[in-house]
């Protein structure tokens, strides 16, 4: 029993940093639509590539997407065609088109 108690509270205590540390994501999923035009010519227009070099953004986790266009902007991810679509998105540009993608099925 003491032994069960000490696992649940240890996950306990993971669970809790874990939400913790993870920055809450609150995007504009209309403002994202609106900028996902430059993004259509690859990944469609409702998100689903039409080719199978580019992937589907639509329905994938908004948390995902955000920190891929982060480091795509950052160049610690290596695309020089993802890099220079996503060196001119703001903070703000990256959430709104997370969460928009994010809302796709």
């Amino acid at each position: 029993m003491l032994k069960l108690l000490k696992i649940t509270t240890t996950a306990l205590a993971i669970g809790t940093t874990a939400l913790l540390t993870t920055p809450a994501l609150a995007g504009d999923a209309a403002a994202g639509k609106a900028k996902a035009m430059m993004c259509a010519g690859c990944h469609g227009p409702a998100g689903i590539s039409n080719n199978d070099m580019w992937p589907n953004l639509a329905g994938q986790k908004q948390g995902y997407l955000a920190n891929s266009l982060k480091a795509y902007r950052s160049g610690e991810r290596k695309n020089a065609m993802m890099a220079g679509m996503a060196r001119g998105l703001s903070d703000a540009d990256i959430v709104n088109l997370a969460a928009y993608y994010s809302s796709l099925k």
